[in-house]
């Protein structure tokens, strides 16, 4: 076992209005991989090395935002090592297996081979070693300064039936996978978690998380914490793996999926839009950074907070028009995720989403939007439903969710007096989960990360705004 430790940049190199105070601990790596050579390990610290350097030249020529460690009335325990997860099959065989919905009833393939002639085929069927039906999808590649992606394959497969659990095959070798496609009516239950990394915590909070079943998981920003190592993003994919090939993941950016530098690197989000497209083209947008999509009796909006949002820009305009068709008679749910909070009393990430919220706060009100979840802050903390700084029995419900598990730890100081907008916060790992019970009730929940147990430490019941008469006027003009 290799164990790599090395200080890095907690936020990539991008204007922000926020500096803490303390600096934030060092993230240690722990590598698992099998007894056999591994070829992957020594790629790894050759390209860990160039991006390393030019971070570390950036954090003298630029200043960094950094997390406070100063606790408060809270004790929580430190973050954990960071585990590279090592490629232990064939370069035929698929690797960093994961899906996602595309439509109504297709769901997108996704995988990496090291072999450039491996094929991007999908066998599936419902017995498994039965592969009745079979789709063709297509590849891509990347390059990030010297590193070189192995080839991404995305395949779309369906029709499918709701609540069926199908056995699958990528490229026509390697392990046999299965998973369990969604209810097409409700009840359905979202696991939501955010700024998840691939720690020591990580696998705890992935482990709590499925130890009940549930259908969707909805991730909002912040996934591997790669940062420009982009070896860290197949590690995060076969870290995943084991959850993520078995139910759909549906994720949008946060600010750790940037990885740009100005004149050297200028694109942004290579990496993620390489490996995780999201069904953005199926709801009129032309970004993955931002989309929409349907599931059971809920609209699920996935936001993005760093690409633009004034009302000028490509984003507005097609949340204005993604909104104007929703019908709340067949989703009587509607549910937003973004990354960074428009609502937060964490000292940490002060006023980063206030810029989003002054430009599309009015349409999610006027839409009724019932849940908005964000991550970026370090913690947990629920609201009550508020409009323009205001608590508003018509406005959306804000919940923090950014306590995955990530290397730079635990945001531990909520600003005093508290708000009476906020109603529950805690600086702990942990993970949520929401189940929309029918039209009118949907019960969430926040498990608290305990090591070997998950604790509910909040939890209450909703009703849909939808369902409201006081807030639901089907015939006004929502928009």
């Amino acid at each position: 076992m290799y164990s790599i430790s090395f200080l890095m940049s907690a936020t990539p190199l991008y204007k922000s209005s926020s500096i803490l105070k303390n600096p934030k601990p060092e993230a240690q790596f722990t590598v698992r991989h099998s007894n056999k050579e591994n070829p992957i390990m020594e790629k790894c610290k050759s390209f860990l090395v160039f991006p390393l350097l030019i971070n570390v030249l950036c954090l003298f020529l630029l200043p960094q935002p950094i997390l406070s460690n100063e606790l408060n009335e809270f004790t929580r325990q430190p973050p954990r090592r960071v585990i590279f997860t090592t490629h232990d099959r064939s370069e035929s065989d698929p690797q960093q297996v994961h899906i996602s919905l595309v439509g109504q009833d297709h769901v997108k393939v996704s995988w990496i081979t090291e072999d450039k002639h491996a094929p991007s085929t999908v066998e599936y069927g419902t017995v498994s070693g039965e592969y009745s039906e079979k789709a063709r999808g297509h590849h891509t590649s990347y390059q990030y300064f010297l590193y070189s992606s192995a080839k991404i394959h995305h395949v779309s497969i369906g029709p499918l039936e709701p609540s069926t659990t199908y056995f699958y095959r990528c490229g026509g070798s390697g392990p046999e996978f299965s998973f369990k496609t969604p209810p097409a009516d409700l009840p359905i239950e979202f696991v939501v978690v955010g700024d998840l990394g691939q720690t020591e915590w990580t696998a705890s909070t992935l482990k709590h998380a499925d130890s009940e079943d549930y259908d969707v998981f909805l991730l909002p920003g912040d996934l591997s914490y790669a940062d420009t190592h982009q070896p860290l993003w197949d590690s995060f994919g076969r870290f995943v793996e084991p959850y993520a090939s078995r139910r759909p993941w549906m994720v949008t950016e946060g600010n750790h999926e940037i990885e740009s530098f100005p004149t050297t690197y200028p694109n942004s989000f290579t990496a993620f839009n390489a490996r995780w497209p999201m069904p953005f083209k199926e709801s009129g947008s032309t970004s993955n950074l931002y989309y929409s999509f349907e599931v059971a009796g809920a609209h699920i909006l996935m936001l993005g907070s760093y690409t633009d949002f004034g009302v000028d820009s490509d984003q507005y305009e097609w949340l204005q028009a993604d909104l104007a068709r929703v019908d709340r008679s067949k989703t009587p749910w509607l549910i937003a995720l973004l990354h960074a909070p428009w609502y937060n009393t964490n000292t940490a990430h002060q006023g980063e989403g206030e810029g989003m919220r002054r430009a599309m706060e009015d349409l999610l009100y006027n839409a009724r939007v019932d849940l908005v979840f964000a991550g970026h802050v370090h913690a947990y903390e629920r609201f009550t439903r508020i409009y323009n700084n205001k608590p508003d029995p018509c406005g959306p419900m804000y919940v923090t969710i950014g306590d995955g598990g990530n290397r730079e730890g635990l945001a531990l100081k909520f600003k005093n007096p508290a708000s009476p907008l906020s109603v529950y916060r805690e600086p702990s790992f942990g993970h949520g989960r929401l189940r929309i019970a029918n039209e009118t009730d949907a019960h969430w929940s926040w498990h608290r990360n305990n090591d070997a147990d998950a604790v509910e430490a909040d939890n209450l019941w909703i009703h849909s705004l939808s369902s409201s008469r006081e807030c639901w006027n089907p015939s006004r003009d929502e928009l």
